[in-house]
């Protein structure tokens, strides 16, 4: 299946309005898929799978700005570190600790999000209040730049929570960038809660199947 080139224009004429950035998530899909998007102007691309990121990477153009948006193991962290434009889902120290080496042995910054745990189910990733005031007055890492943060709402049609889940999450972004010069980017919100976020202050969102139809 093709992208929906109808969706894309509205999408993006509707983002263009607040400046927030579209990541179009990319995963499972070929990459005669993402070069469609790519030549209707889209440069921002997410994917879950190293393996999958890194062999999407050799086959298309340069000036693509990859996201890691999965869920990112810290032995895995050097096959990505030479290209990542922005990893979203810092889950762990260990792993920004990885990072941090990863950049340093190829001779660039890494910017990142930490991943906030807001939602209610228990299988979300992510770090609570106090362990990122702790990391962000951390200045150990210097290939390693957190930028922002990232949360994943509950997948549930109880809007109001969601809403809740996502104000929750900006107050912890407002509450960072007092901590750290820099910190510009909270990127939450997915095809089916996007406008949501947008609302309650995403700068970013990761779209997939609006864009590349159902996985």
């Amino acid at each position: 299946m093709s992208v929906n080139k109808q969706n894309y224009a509205s999408i993006r004429q509707e983002l263009g309005a607040s400046n927030v950035t579209l990541v179009a998530v990319s995963k499972i899909k070929p990459a005669g898929d993402i070069q469609q998007l790519y030549d209707l102007g889209q440069h921002d691309f997410g994917e879950n799978y190293v393996q999958e990121l890194v062999e999407k990477q050799s086959l298309l153009p340069t000036d693509i700005r990859w996201h890691f948006i999965g869920h990112l193991q810290s032995n895995k962290v050097k096959y990505i570190a030479p290209f990542v434009h922005l990893i979203h889902g810092v889950t762990s120290v260990s792993t920004l600790k990885e990072i941090n080496k990863q950049g340093q042995k190829n001779n660039r910054v890494i910017d990142c999000l930490l991943q906030v745990h807001i939602a209610q189910e228990e299988t979300k990733f992510g770090f609570d209040a106090n362990e990122i005031e702790t990391i962000l007055s951390n200045n150990e890492y210097t290939h390693a730049n957190i930028i922002g943060l990232m949360g994943m709402a509950s997948f549930s049609e109880d809007l109001t929570q969601v809403r809740t889940e996502f104000a929750t999450l900006k107050k912890l972004f407002d509450q960072a960038v007092l901590l750290k010069p820099g910190f510009n980017t909270l990127s939450m919100g997915m095809s089916g809660d996007y406008k949501l976020a947008i609302e309650e202050g995403s700068t970013m969102v990761r779209i997939g199947s609006l864009l590349f139809g159902n996985r």
